[in-house]
């Protein structure tokens, strides 16, 4: 099959292609870099011109209230030019939880994006990872102050990202969810408990403060950031970070 990967140079989307290529597949990564721009539409339709399915893995460049547009104008643009091209699947990468959380503007985006993908015209996939392994110390960095870092207890379930790229592009070669399927790491961790191991694991000596108003996920309730039902990936944290 033919694929065509938006946002295919970023962390998921570089390993997605090597996984489709490997697995004996055409695939193509699309990006800003290489002429094709979501927002304005530049290059879409040259971009998914041929391709059975379209893996878009694009993200939008803040977190903050500017996030849904992205999601709203970029998915427009794509799922109109993959309707002209014919592409029998369109697949896309969100987060457990999304629609669980819309305190947060970035969780809100991402729920709006799905939505966009389901009510579109194409047969869909929607992947939903847990929090990637990739992302706990930019995790840390957002409330370390000195030589303290102040986490939330708020359940985590981290998964690495060269699991991710397997499983997006497993369900991307595969028929059509139109639906979803959620996929996490083996482990769950208190957030605070998992910046100690880190730190520790790295040789930090920095302190983690229990604080259940810091950073971004202390917004979240509960355990809704983790799926005990998810399709488990095989890597554990300790073993990520040796």
């Amino acid at each position: 099959m033919k694929f065509a990967v938006i946002g295919g140079t970023g962390l998921i989307g570089s390993q997605v292609v090597r996984n489709l290529n490997a697995a004996g597949h055409e695939t193509v990564a699309h990006s800003k870099s290489t002429g094709v721009d979501v927002i304005s539409g530049r290059g879409l339709d040259e971009a998914v011109a041929g391709a059975d399915v379209v893996v878009n893995l694009t993200n939008s460049p803040t977190f903050d209230e500017a996030s849904p547009a992205f999601f709203r104008t970029s998915m427009d643009n794509l799922l109109a030019a993959a309707e002209r091209a014919g592409v029998g699947h369109v697949v896309i990468l969100s987060i457990v939880g999304t629609d669980r959380v819309p305190q947060l503007d970035y969780y809100r985006a991402k729920a709006l994006q799905e939505e966009i993908l389901a009510a579109g015209p194409l047969p869909y996939s929607i992947v939903r990872a847990t929090q990637f392994m990739d992302f706990v110390d930019a995790i840390l960095s957002w409330t370390a102050e000195g030589d303290t870092v102040r986490l939330p207890a708020t359940p985590i379930q981290p998964i690495a990202s060269k699991d991710v790229a397997e499983a997006v592009a497993l369900v991307a070669a595969g028929t059509p969810l139109n639906g979803i399927r959620n996929i996490a790491g083996p482990e769950v961790f208190p957030l605070d408990e998992l910046g100690r191991i880190t730190l520790a694991a790295k040789g930090d000596h920095r302190t983690v403060v229990t604080d259940p108003t810091a950073g971004m996920f202390a917004a979240v309730p509960g355990d809704v950031l983790t799926d005990r039902n998810a399709r488990l990936a095989p890597t554990r944290y300790a073993d990520w970070l040796s």
